[in-house]
C-alpha cells in the first residue's frame, strides 16, 4: 500500500486550520499498519455481573443530567444515575461560565421577538418549540441553582451534589455505559462496564434518559476528549434516528501550546457562572476556516491587531478572488466587526472585551487554529431525533436532553450566549419529569432474556479477548488524521468527502472488529474510537447530502443557501439490513416514524 507521508507533506495533507490533533496524527503513523499481537493485563474471566432495577435512568452527569434525575425523583420515580466521570466535574459542563435567563420582568424583548430573532439568525435551522422552551423556562432552572448554591463556586461538583443528596438518588460514577437495551421494541435499560474494578453492570428500567452531551475526534485544544457520542451511536445502533451530522462547531484554538486546554481558557475555568440576559448573535460558524484556507495563515481573532511597522499584509488577488465564492453566509443583522458587545453582566461575558479578567474563551487572542473542537456540531443541533417537545425519542422510553438531543433549539448556529447551558437545564428538568410519569404508567418492569444480557457481555469484553488487532490509540490517530483537516471537515468539497468516506467506511467495516484492549483503559478506548467512527460516517454522508451551504455547514462547491430543497433536517437510522439510511425532515414538523 502507498505510504501518504512519501507524497504529501504534513502541512500538504492538514492544511492551515487543519487541526493539531490531525497534524500530530499524521507525523507518527503509517495507514498500512499491520495488526498487533494482544496481551491483556487483565483475565475477562475475573469479570462480575451485577444488576440494578429502577423506574428511571439518567447517563451523564452534567447540567442536564443533575436536573432530569432530580424531577424524575420529585415525580415518583425510583432513579439510579450514572456517568462516565464524576457529576458536574465530566463533559463541557465545567468550562460553560455563562447561563442565559430570561426574566419577563426585565426582558428587553418578548418571547415572541426573541423565537423571531433566533429564527432569523439561524436561517430556520432552529426548531421553534425548542426555542420557545429555553426562554420560557430558563428564569425557573436559574432559580433553582442559585438555591443550589451554583454561583458561588466556580467547580459545581459540590452543588450538583446539594439536591441528590437531599433526594438520596443514587450516583454510580466512571461507568462507561456501551449498550442500551431494547426488547419488545422499547428500552428496557442500558448496560456498562466499571472503570476502576472488573465488573459489568446491567441496569434494568423502564425508562432511560440520555444526558450524555455531545462528541468528537479527540481533538487537541478543546476539553472533548472524554465526549464521543457515546449516547448517540448507542440509540442509533437499536434504532433510533439521530440528526444534525452536519453542522460544526467553530471554536478555534490557540496555536501556541494548542494540546494545553486548561491554559487556553484563559483563566475562564477559576470564574464563577454568571447570567447572561437575551442578546442574538449569529457566530462560531466556520468563517475563521475559510478566510484560513483562501487566504492562509495566520488567521488572527476579531478585531485584527495593528500593523506592525514596516509590515505588509498579503491580500488575495483579482485571480483568487474569481476562484472562490463570497464565503459563510451571515445574516445582515447580525454582522458585527467585532467582538460582542459589552453586556451589563459582571464576569464571564464582561471579561470577554475587558482588560481585566481571563482573555477570553479558548482561542481568543494571538494566532488561530482549526479543529480545535473537531467532530463537534453547534450545541443542541446533533443528537437524537425528538418526536415530542418532551425530548422524546423514536424508541420509546428512550428521552434524551442536553447535547444528547437534537432539539435545533438554536439551529445550525451559535444565536445566543448562555443558552447552552441553560438549554441542558430545561431540558434534562423536562425530560426526566416526562420519563417518569412514562415509567409510573406501566404495570411491571421488563424481564431481559438472559441470552441478550450474555450476547452483551460478550460484545463489552471483546477487545479483551482478541489474540491479534489494533490499538484504539492507532485507530483513533489514523481517523484524526482523515476527518479533522480543514478542506475536509470544514471547508467541504464533495470529491474530498467522497475520499475521506472511503477510509472511514474501511475503517468501521476492518479495523472495528479488530479493536483490541489489555486493560480497562484502553477497554474504554476501544467502545469511544468505534463510536467516532460512526459519527464520523454520518457526519461525511450527511454533509454530501445536504447540497447548499447554511450557517455552520459550508460547501466550497455548493456555497449559497437553496430555501427550494433544503427547508429540512437530515435525520439517519439504521435499516433492517444495519445500513446507514439519511432522510429529510421538514423544518417546524416532527419525525415521521414507525
Amino acid at each position: 500500500m502507498m505510504n501518504p507521508k512519501a507524497h504529501l507533506s504534513r502541512r500538504q495533507f492538514i492544511g492551515i486550520a487543519g487541526g493539531i490533533a490531525g497534524a500530530a496524527a499524521l507525523a507518527n503513523i503509517a495507514f498500512d499498519a499491520p495488526a498487533q499481537e494482544n496481551k491483556p493485563k487483565i483475565d475477562t474471566h475475573d469479570f462480575t455481573v451485577e444488576n440494578r432495577h429502577l423506574d428511571v435512568l439518567v447517563i451523564g452527569g452534567g447540567m442536564a443530567g443533575v436536573f432530569a434525575a432530580v424531577k424524575a425523583h420529585d415525580a415518583g420515580a425510583s432513579v439510579l444515575m450514572v456517568s462516565k466521570g464524576r457529576v458536574g466535574s465530566s463533559g463541557l459542563t465545567p468550562f460553560a461560565k455563562g447561563i442565559f435567563s430570561y426574566d419577563k420582568a426585565n426582558a428587553r424583548m418578548s418571547i415572541d421577538e426573541f423565537v423571531d430573532a433566533v429564527t432569523e439568525s439561524a436561517i430556520q435551522t432552529n426548531n421553534p418549540v425548542f426555542t420557545r422552551q429555553l426562554a420560557e423556562h430558563s428564569y425557573a432552572r436559574v432559580q433553582e441553582l442559585k438555591d443550589w448554591g451554583f454561583f458561588d463556586s466556580p467547580l459545581y461538583n459540590h452543588s450538583f451534589m446539594k439536591p441528590l443528596s437531599e433526594r438520596n438518588i443514587p450516583i454510580e460514577e466512571r461507568m462507561m455505559i456501551t449498550h442500551l437495551l431494547k426488547q419488545d421494541g422499547r428500552v428496557v435499560g442500558a448496560s456498562g462496564f466499571s472503570l476502576d474494578e472488573q465488573k459489568i453492570v446491567h441496569y434494568h428500567a423502564k425508562t432511560v434518559v440520555l444526558c450524555t452531551g455531545s462528541g468528537g475526534f479527540k481533538p487537541n485544544g478543546f476539553p472533548v476528549c472524554d465526549l464521543t457520542h457515546d449516547g448517540t451511536i448507542m440509540a442509533y445502533k437499536i434504532g433510533a434516528k439521530v440528526t444534525g451530522k452536519e453542522w460544526n462547531d467553530g471554536h478555534p484554538g490557540s496555536a501556541k501550546n494548542s494540546g494545553s486546554s486548561y491554559d487556553n481558557w484563559h483563566g475562564q475555568i477559576e470564574e464563577k457562572p454568571s447570567i447572561t440576559s437575551a442578546q442574538i448573535n449569529h457566530h462560531l460558524g466556520v468563517d475563521m476556516n475559510y478566510q484560513a484556507y483562501t487566504q492562509g495563515a495566520p488567521v488572527m481573532m476579531m478585531p485584527p491587531r495593528p500593523q506592525r511597522p514596516g509590515e505588509t499584509v498579503t491580500q488575495p488577488d483579482k485571480s483568487h478572488k474569481d476562484v472562490f465564492p463570497a464565503g459563510p453566509f451571515v445574516p445582515a443583522a447580525f454582522k458585527q466587526s467585532g467582538p460582542p458587545p459589552k453586556p451589563p453582566e459582571q464576569g464571564f461575558l464582561r471579561s470577554l472585551v475587558s482588560s481585566k479578567g481571563h482573555s477570553g474563551p479558548p482561542g481568543m487572542g494571538g494566532e488561530q487554529v482549526g479543529g480545535s473542537s473537531a467532530g463537534m456540531a453547534i450545541h443542541k443541533s446533533e443528537g437524537l431525533v425528538p418526536i415530542n417537545a418532551q425530548g422524546l425519542s423514536t424508541i420509546p422510553g428512550l428521552y434524551a436532553a442536553g447535547d444528547a438531543l437534537g432539539s435545533y433549539m438554536s439551529g445550525g448556529i451559535y444565536t445566543q450566549i448562555g443558552s447552552s447551558l441553560a438549554g441542558s437545564a430545561v431540558q434534562g428538568a423536562i425530560a426526566g419529569a416526562a420519563a417518569a410519569n412514562d415509567s409510573l404508567g406501566m404495570a411491571s418492569k421488563l424481564d431481559v432474556s438472559e441470552q441478550y444480557l450474555a450476547l452483551v457481555n460478550q460484545q463489552i469484553l471483546a477487545p479483551l479477548k482478541r489474540d491479534r488487532g489494533y490499538s484504539p490509540a492507532w485507530v483513533t490517530q489514523v481517523l484524526q488524521g482523515v476527518m479533522i483537516p480543514n478542506f475536509v471537515l470544514y471547508i467541504k468539497k464533495e470529491r474530498m468527502m467522497q475520499a475521506a468516506l472511503a477510509y472511514v467506511e474501511e475503517l468501521n467495516e476492518h479495523h472495528v472488529p479488530m479493536l483490541m484492549a489489555d486493560d480497562l483503559h484502553t477497554l474504554r478506548l476501544a467502545h469511544e474510537t468505534e463510536n467516532m467512527i460512526i459519527t464520523a460516517e454520518m457526519k461525511l454522508k450527511a454533509s454530501i447530502m445536504r447540497k447548499e451551504s447554511r450557517c455552520s455547514h459550508y460547501r466550497l462547491d455548493c456555497p449559497d443557501i437553496d430555501y427550494e430543497n433544503w427547508q429540512a433536517w437530515i435525520n439517519i437510522s439504521k435499516d433492517e439490513n444495519g445500513n446507514m439510511v439519511l432522510e429529510k425532515q421538514p423544518f417546524e414538523s416532527w419525525p415521521n416514524f414507525s
